[in-house]
């Protein structure tokens, strides 16, 4: 978690251990508002990211934002991760590829048009194999180069379709992952343009089921 003012990061506190996050996040955020010599209270804007992620950090993260905007009273502009990693790179202009590891062998993963204002994504942020992310990205860039900016490169890096594509002028870049100033500044420009999310209406986006939804048996029903 991060607490901007006017766009520059002022602090900011990285999730890096193997503790809980709904007891982690509230002691980084007292700890980062006490660097920045702020409140909760004095808080204008409460920007999240709305995923695709972690199922516990999301619900953790958009709780606790629901929370605070109603006992507080403060605007929240919820935010794609995704676009997030996408607009990361400064001054980056044309097709950017964003992607990072979903476990079981998949990516989740967007395509992004960026450049002079918000990014303009390409299509649904969805949940792939490397092989396919390759293949669907390049249907849709055509001829156009990408860049590819992704938290796990090793897991493109060695594909023979990326490799391919590297040698005709794309690039794969890594992102940092200190994603919540980034994630900050989008909410920002949000803001800036009159643009807020709904409390009540925020949901995460998971792209696709949970373990527990997946991997549930329950007691087979009997219809009478």
């Amino acid at each position: 978690m991060a607490v901007l003012r006017d766009g520059a990061t002022v602090a900011v506190k990285t999730h890096d251990d193997g503790t809980d996050y709904s007891g982690w996040l509230l002691q980084a955020v007292d700890g980062a508002l006490a660097e920045a010599g702020s409140k909760l209270e004095t808080v204008d804007l409460l920007g999240v990211a709305t995923g695709p992620g972690s199922f516990t950090g999301l619900r953790v993260g958009l709780t606790t934002v629901k929370a605070w905007a109603e006992v507080y009273g403060k605007r929240v502009v919820g935010v794609s991760r995704l676009e997030a990693m996408a607009r990361s790179e400064k001054g980056a202009s044309g097709l950017v590829a964003a992607c990072y590891d979903a476990q079981r062998g998949q990516l989740f993963a967007g395509l992004y048009r960026v450049g002079f204002g918000p990014a303009k994504r390409v299509g649904d942020e969805f949940v792939v194999v490397p092989e396919e992310l390759v293949e669907r990205v390049g249907a849709q860039a055509g001829s156009e180069a990408v860049r590819w900016i992704t938290l796990d490169p090793e897991l493109i890096e060695g594909l023979e379709s990326m490799k391919e594509r590297v040698a005709r002028g794309d690039r794969v870049l890594v992102c940092t992952p200190e994603l919540a100033s980034p994630i900050g500044v989008l909410a920002e420009e949000s803001a800036a343009r009159g643009e807020f999310s709904d409390p009540v209406a925020l949901d995460a986006n998971y792209v696709r089921r949970s373990d527990a939804e997946i991997f549930w048996k329950g007691p087979a029903t009997r219809v009478r």
